[in-house]
């Protein structure tokens, strides 16, 4: 109990009810630690201390008394492009410092109404954007493993504060990886839900690359979130009902069959993170089952796939023109960048990105008739700085130029296949101690399936804890 800020949420709620620790003591702890790393990592966007700690001597009256809910008197930091009533909510960005909505995002107002308290809002990318985070509105964001490197994105503050002990529970949205990524980079864990299983606010629920979700420090922690921000939802008409219920312990993997690729059949890998990921595959067989490599057909059409796919989506919602008609000088060159390229999607490329996830699919769907999950890395490359701007850097792995705004990450054909649950686990620290990650492809809503792998897992390779 001598490093607070590290307890995991299930681990402080048992605390807190057998009257071992306060509300009010953890939340000292987390921003104690928030005043001592935030100088270094920027990952708070907002703070609300003062508002935190009266919510926390409620919840600590709340355990007296029996009337403590799910999440009672937990530290929780939202990510900065979730809306809360009331709040600034500026996405990153200099064009919307101002705005205040008047709603809270679904998944933010459940866990809320579960008694998370938010002390925090943390940074994203302008418009959530980028794979890493930073922006002209709230500056770098680093990873507090390796403070030269990017934490991610566009989650990369709910990554980076969650690694550095300055939250207990943090969120993300995921569209191309957004939670997958930090937590990967991080150390964490971070779980893309099938389209539909976490409810959003209207226009984005109606996105199925998107997802809103959990990141956390252990698989527990990732069950107890998801579980309270999943369900139906009356505003969002693309929510899935009825609501599963994950389970919170699991069988063995006895008998299981996994399948595997490194490269995805073309995406190019450091030698750090294909090792990982191989001595993550070896502990699979450890746990008895068979891991089998598969030859993938994908090619880089999968990438332009998807970024033609976002670039005309961002122009349906009126991104692109909002981002067109200010002045340039307050947008990020990626911002810009971005912009110029969505408006060249035509509509021609737009169903080709329809046709080439509907290939994927078929191909991806008939491998889950012989394999109970699929693996493959997260992130190609741990070496991405916090400040990359793909408007005007690029990126190199094993001497290979690759796209700097999607060419190093591997996520984004499962948004591309976003029915299918992915979990993101630790496999170990690079070569520059960042921690690099797998992730674990379930078949479509079948989330169990990829929480009980990970459950398994985490057994023989516990999380990973910044020292």
């Amino acid at each position: 109990m001598t490093e607070l800020h590290y307890l995991s949420a299930t681990e402080a709620i048992e605390s807190f009810k057998a009257k071992k620790l306060s509300p009010v003591e953890l939340l000292q702890a987390i921003i104690a630690q928030a005043e001592e790393m935030e100088p270094t990592i920027n990952a708070f966007a907002y703070t609300y201390y003062e508002e935190a700690f009266e919510q926390a001597r409620q919840a600590e009256q709340r355990y007296f008394n029996g009337t403590a809910r799910p999440l009672e008197g937990i530290p929780t930091a939202i990510k900065s492009s979730f809306e809360i009533a009331g709040k600034p909510t500026s996405i990153g960005s200099l064009v919307y410092q101002d705005y205040v909505p008047n709603i809270t995002s679904p998944t933010v107002q459940r866990l809320m109404d579960a008694g998370a308290i938010v002390h925090a809002r943390t940074t994203t990318p302008e418009f959530t954007i980028s794979a890493n985070t930073w922006s002209n509105r709230w500056g770098v964001t680093r990873n507090p493993w390796n403070v030269e490197m990017t934490p991610g994105g566009s989650s990369g503050g709910s990554g980076a504060a969650l690694a550095a002990g300055t939250t207990t529970l943090t969120n993300g949205g995921d569209i191309a990886g957004s939670i997958r990524i930090p937590a990967s980079l991080c150390g964490l864990v971070g779980f893309k839900a099938p389209y539909g299983r976490n409810p959003d606010s209207p226009p984005y629920n109606l996105e199925y690359y998107y997802s809103p979700g959990p990141i956390t420090r252990n698989l527990s922690d990732c069950i107890l979130m998801q579980n309270i921000m999943a369900g139906p939802h009356s505003n969002d008409i693309a929510s899935l009902r009825p609501k599963l219920t994950l389970p919170t312990t699991y069988e063995d993997l006895k008998g299981w069959r996994i399948a595997y690729s490194i490269d995805l059949g073309f995406q190019p890998i450091e030698a750090d993170i294909r090792q990982n990921t191989m001595q993550a595959l070896n502990q699979f067989r450890n746990l008895g089952a068979t891991v089998e490599e598969i030859d993938m057909s994908w090619t880089w059409n999968v990438m332009e796939a998807a970024k033609d796919h976002l670039g005309y989506a961002a122009t349906s919602v009126g991104l692109v023109q909002t981002l067109s008609a200010n002045n340039h000088q307050e947008l990020t060159p990626y911002a810009r960048h971005f912009a110029e390229r969505s408006k060249r999607v035509t509509q021609e490329q737009a169903y080709s990105a329809e046709v080439i996830a509907g290939q994927m699919y078929s191909q991806f769907s008939a491998l889950f008739e012989t394999y109970d999950v699929f693996v493959c890395p997260t992130i190609a490359n741990s070496g991405v700085t916090a400040d990359l701007d793909y408007g005007l850097d690029s990126v190199e792995i094993a001497g290979e130029a690759v796209d700097a705004m999607l060419g190093w990450v591997m996520t984004y054909p499962f948004n591309i296949l976003s029915r299918c649950p992915v979990l993101t686990m630790p496999s170990g620290l690079a070569t520059n101690n960042v921690p690099t990650g797998i992730q674990i492809v379930g078949p479509a809503y079948k989330d169990t399936k990829v929480f009980q792998a990970a459950a398994a897992y985490e057994q023989i390779c516990p999380p990973l804890i910044l020292s």
